[in-house]
């Protein structure tokens, strides 16, 4: 059998063509869902055309383009200390973890457990030492916590726990004005805050073509106050999309620049991420499956067809349906992360922690899927061909019969031009033995009780402590 992928990705420019066509008649002729009368008025002031009755938007093509136009192909989401910034656009490939789980695999125990505030705080701390994880997603429900103070407690617990940038969804739009609130406090001001915003909201569309009132209010609070956000679709196979995979990703597209001229049309020049975390089911027993291939396939063609309008984009890989970090996991997620990085996603979220179908983390699971990324990493750096590293010199100096281990070209070398593993073996056998018979989750197990024993304390100064808490009052203490 003939492959059907193009060289450099799975879809042809002809493919992306019929998609992006099929995807902007239903803009034009099926229109997408908005219920809120202050979004119609708003919409119908920037030109797009209003059926109130139906409670239905259409976006024409010629105000498609001309929103679409006005999104920044390029901007950053920074981080505290300036040490972990995120050039989206920049043909660059970023990894983070995944957020707003209900459960926890408590590896102490060997089961599950609802996850806590705490989990955000530990969670946190582990991406903030994790070397390839580079950005933090606030990861689970925190189900000690009352709604009031919600993601005022999340945020803060986040921000006390790594210098990199925080992306979370957010439920309510009281609950984006208290972190916009929080952020700003510890930025200086706001004006500080939007010159160098280190922290992102998600927010998500209702699939089959469904934005729903607070979404948008909360992606328009965003888009005004210089946040960065994402207006992410997750369309099911099968379920809340079209069982074809080419249907699905039409309806994908169509949602995902629905979200981007949305954006544009709040404020011209927000920062907005084209968003899609298109997934599978299977039809045979209707469960869920975000480990799926075709997840994958899925994720990797949506990162083609953002590309070819230079959109940045936040795709998802890293996930699996198994319930602890074995095989079928390390298989999955691989694949996965590999499939859609090599494609050119400017962010993978989902690609660390994850288990159960996105429904469940582990600890574990963040360190090893630190390693895997590595990995991943090193693939999509591929091999640099120049004078020095096609090395002729020094094979013309060794010649026939020698070895390069102690020349000058190998030590210069040794350390860029590999990828070493922190939790695979690579010992022999008899050392192996002698070390007793470690395993990647047996050290991942010991790296994350050192991260979490180190970043107790979290990171933000005693001092500046005190006035968040008497600022910020609702915050309560672990």
């Amino acid at each position: 059998m003939q492959p059907n992928a193009s060289a450099g990705g799975f879809l042809s420019p002809k493919q992306i063509k019929a998609i992006d066509q099929t995807a902007r008649r239903i803009l034009k002729h099926i229109g997408v869902c908005i219920s809120d009368p202050e979004m119609w008025d708003i919409l119908e002031a920037a030109g797009a055309r209003v059926n109130r009755s139906k409670s239905r938007v259409y976006f024409e093509k010629k105000w498609l383009d001309r929103y679409l136009a006005l999104a920044p192909r390029h901007f950053t989401l920074y981080s505290r200390n300036g040490n972990n910034d995120v050039h989206l656009g920049s043909g660059n490939v970023y990894f983070s973890n995944g957020g707003r789980v209900f459960r926890i695999l408590d590896m102490s125990t060997g089961g599950y457990r609802l996850t806590m505030l705490r989990d955000v705080a530990h969670t946190a701390a582990l991406v903030d030492r994790l070397d390839h994880i580079d950005l933090y997603i606030i990861s689970c429900q925190a189900h000690d916590l009352d709604a009031q103070n919600y993601h005022l407690n999340d945020f803060y617990y986040a921000f006390n726990h790594t210098f990199k940038h925080v992306m979370g969804g957010c439920d309510t739009l009281d609950g984006v004005k208290q972190m916009f609130s929080l952020a700003s406090f510890l930025a200086g001001g706001e004006e500080y805050f939007k010159a160098k915003p280190f922290v992102s909201v998600i927010t998500n569309s209702v699939s089959p073509l469904t934005m729903d009132t607070e979404a948008l209010r909360i992606l328009k609070f965003c888009c005004l106050h210089g946040i960065p956000a994402t207006c992410a679709p997750a369309p099911i196979s099968g379920a809340t999309a079209p069982a074809t995979l080419a249907g699905t990703l039409a309806q994908t597209h169509a949602e995902a620049l629905a979200g981007v001229a949305l954006a544009q049309a709040f404020a011209p020049g927000a920062k907005v991420l084209y968003g899609a975390v298109p997934s599978t089911i299977d039809l045979r027993n209707m469960e869920y499956t975000l480990g799926s291939t075709e997840t994958a396939l899925l994720n990797a063609s949506i990162v083609q067809i953002a590309k070819h309008f230079n959109l940045p984009v936040y795709a998802s890989g890293g996930v699996t349906e198994a319930k602890r970090p074995d095989i079928q996991a390390g298989c999955e997620k691989t694949f996965s992360n590999l499939t859609v990085a090599l494609n050119g996603a400017d962010l993978i979220h989902l690609a660390a922690g994850m288990l159960d179908s996105g429904n469940s983390i582990s600890y574990e699971q963040y360190v090893i899927d630190d390693e895997i990324i590595g990995m991943v990493q090193r693939m999509v750096r591929g091999i640099q061909i120049d004078p020095d590293t096609l090395a002729f010199d020094v094979i013309k100096k060794v010649g026939p019969g020698g070895n390069f281990v102690l020349e000058d070209h190998t030590v210069t070398h040794m350390m860029d031009e590999f990828f070493y593993p922190n939790l695979g073996i690579r010992s022999n056998f008899d050392i192996w033995e002698q070390q007793k018979r470690p395993s990647m989750l047996s050290r991942a197990n010991d790296r994350v009780k050192t991260i979490l024993q180190d970043g107790q304390e979290g990171l933000l100064d005693q001092n500046l402590l005190v006035e968040i808490k008497k600022k910020f009052p609702g915050i309560i203490s672990l």
